[in-house]
């Protein structure tokens, strides 16, 4: 109950914008207010084109997420491959015809649910409340406005309405959910008799024929990856503030023009008895509860003492009653109007009149009081003048950055003008490649794909000349220049001889392992037997005890009505297993909570399938095709 007294005037939290659009808030605008090269496009929706300007915008704003998410674990051949490529592609597909599809079908977002996002964002947010101030001073270091900001998130929100009522639509059958919940939990009792190929290696011989061979099918394995020995420059907000000094008499006049920043409101502790009408109320009707408050006033004002016990007994507040009605220390703006004016009147023991509120009748004690408190200026002193270098270094940054982007380009031969005109530090990094930079070496996140892609560019790699600055994080520059450029290379066939051999060698003799496993099995078919298996052991779809996809497979396909029966498959490693199925067991019957979760897994992902097909259609509706199918990147872009 003392949470649902409280004022609904909080601040919310929501965290909606980030999921949407998160490289958006970060890294802005990447390509939609370019002017559109149709003959440039990749792909067109419902008649408007997909430049390749927005779609490697896209998909530098994908990768930057991805390595953000997975930090060193980040592989960019995995994610930056011609499949995810594709993928980035199909998903721009998908958001163009969402966007067709709302404006075809009149669908928008109203102001107060726009205000009600911006105002949730947490980088907006300054001490757990929206700042307007920050939020255009956010938007302003990015180099984007609120209308060109509000619009993008206005399409966004509706975007997200439509793809999420399909979604949130999907229905799973009882019976069906049933079916589906019994096939996962079906047991098998199975025995494993498995197959090595460190038994067969002895069978094997490698001659230098086979280590050629593989060699040169699989030069790939053995290339040294281009790399670049470089050196960089970083300008970032932190920089510009280091730089700003601060004066005792502004640092002053903050203090006093934010005294209540640096200290506590007034606060109050007080018990209540909450009186309340209706079923399980405190009387049938408003006249009755009233008239058992005016009887309990009179005993509390007579008996103070007794207003805990009373509270336990009469309160119909379940979550102070117990307590004899405390409801703990609160400030202004925590507590419904009407109680809030009540409590602040009283003195330190005093007993109010019969409040009233949305909630019922209270009879209100203050239990105590705590005096607003300001700390002094010398104890926050450190914060004000780090607040008072952000501030002004919002407003020099994008000065410093301009003299940093001219410079690095002015004076391309060298990054050490720009570092003594702005105080900053040359740093080295070496072995950096098209992928990035080792894990190993710990470098740090500033060379994601956009400076990496600057670094390896023709000119930076041939004439060695500073990289345009290039905006790596938010408020955050870099440019870098190549030192020592280091073309690809193959290593050596005799450096690598021995570790080709002894690929080699596990290969045959994981076909050795297989070919005895089948031969095995056959035997089997004919002529069954226990010999070399393993103990028995109990496996299901939802637990597969260690086992890859295939053998489960085969495992769980065998028909029960045939069992026992033997199975094969072909295991992780080059092993190869031989299972003995014996028996199938049924899974136990549910109770109405399982059922329900399970009902509720299977809708989630029909729901996900039925936000796919729905995605499909309206890529068909609205005539979405591919233009170009090589979505390698170009030699400029590279």
């Amino acid at each position: 109950m003392f949470d649902s007294i409280r004022s609904h005037r909080r601040w919310l939290m929501f965290f909606m914008l980030a999921l949407i659009f998160p490289s958006f808030v970060f890294f802005g605008i990447q390509g939609y207010d370019r002017f559109l090269d149709r003959d440039d496009a990749v792909a067109r929706v419902a008649g408007q084109p997909i430049s390749r300007q927005e779609f490697e915008a896209a998909q530098r704003e994908r990768l930057d997420r991805l390595r953000q998410m997975f930090g060193q674990n980040f592989d960019p051949k995995v994610f930056d491959s011609p499949q995810a490529r594709a993928a980035t592609l199909d998903s721009l597909l998908a958001e163009r015809a969402l966007a067709a599809e709302a404006i075809a079908a009149n669908v928008s977002v109203s102001e107060e649910r726009l205000r009600e996002v911006i105002t949730g964002v947490p980088a907006f947010q300054q001490d757990g409340k929206f700042s307007y101030e920050r939020y255009k001073t956010l938007l302003a270091a990015q180099g984007q406005n609120e209308l060109l900001f509000e619009n993008r998130l206005r399409s966004d929100l509706v975007r997200q309405t439509l793809a999420r009522a399909m979604a949130e639509s999907s229905f799973v059958p009882r019976a069906v959910a049933e079916r589906l919940r019994a096939l996962s939990e079906e047991e098998r009792s199975v025995r494993e008799l498995r197959f090595r190929p460190e038994d067969f290696v002895k069978q094997v011989k490698v001659d230098d024929a086979a280590i050629e061979a593989y060699y040169q099918a699989n030069r790939a394995e053995f290339e040294v990856p281009e790399s670049v020995r470089a050196e960089y420059i970083v300008l970032s907000l932190d920089d510009v503030a280091a730089t700003i000094g601060v004066p005792e008499a502004d640092a002053r006049a903050y203090y006093e023009q934010n005294k209540t920043r640096f200290g506590q409101d007034e606060q109050r502790r007080a018990s209540h008895i909450l009186f309340t009408a209706g079923d399980g109320g405190s009387a049938k009707d408003k006249d009755g509860a009233r008239q058992l408050a005016e009887q309990t006033l009179k005993r509390v004002r007579g008996a103070p003492g007794d207003f805990a016990k009373l509270a336990k007994e009469l309160s119909k507040d379940p979550g102070s009653a117990a307590n004899g009605g405390d409801l703990g220390f609160f400030g202004r703006n925590m507590m419904v109007k009407s109680f809030e004016e009540a409590a602040f009147k009283l003195k330190e023991g005093e007993i109010s009149d019969i409040v009233e509120s949305d909630f019922g009748l209270h009879i209100i004690r203050v239990t105590g009081i705590k005096p607003a408190q300001i700390k002094p200026f010398d104890e926050v002193r450190a914060e004000i003048e780090g607040e008072y270098r952000r501030a002004q270094a919002q407003k020099k940054f994008a000065e410093a950055a301009e003299l940093f982007s001219n410079t690095v380009y002015e004076q391309a031969d060298s990054l050490a003008p720009v570092a003594e005109k702005l105080k900053l530090k040359v740093q080295a990094i070496d072995r950096l490649t098209r992928q990035g930079v080792p894990p190993a070496q710990g470098a740090p996140q500033i060379f994601n794909p956009r400076l990496v892609e600057a670094i390896f560019s023709a000119d930076s790699l041939k004439n060695k000349r500073n990289t345009e600055a290039v905006e790596v994080a938010p408020t955050t520059l870099a440019a870098a220049r190549v030192l020592e450029h280091r073309p690809a290379t193959m290593r050596p066939l005799a450096d690598v001889r021995e570790a080709i051999r002894a690929r080699v060698e596990r290969q045959q003799a994981s076909k050795l392992a297989r070919e005895a496993g089948e031969q095995r099995l056959q035997a089997l078919a004919t002529a069954p037997s226990d010999a070399g298996f393993g103990a028995v052991r109990t496996i299901s779809r939802n637990r597969p005890e260690g086992l890859p996809a295939a053998a489960l497979k085969a495992i769980m396909q065998a028909a029960a009505e045939q069992l026992p029966r033997y199975v094969g498959a072909e295991l992780d490693g080059g092993v190869y297993g031989v299972f003995s199925v014996l028996r199938a067991g049924a899974p136990e019957k549910p109770n109405a909570e399982q059922r329900q979760q399970a009902a509720g897994a299977w809708e989630q992902m029909l729901g996900a399938g039925a936000d796919a097909a729905y995605l499909d259609v309206l890529k068909k509706n609205h005539k979405a095709e591919v233009l170009k199918t090589d979505l390698k990147r170009t030699a400029a872009e590279k």
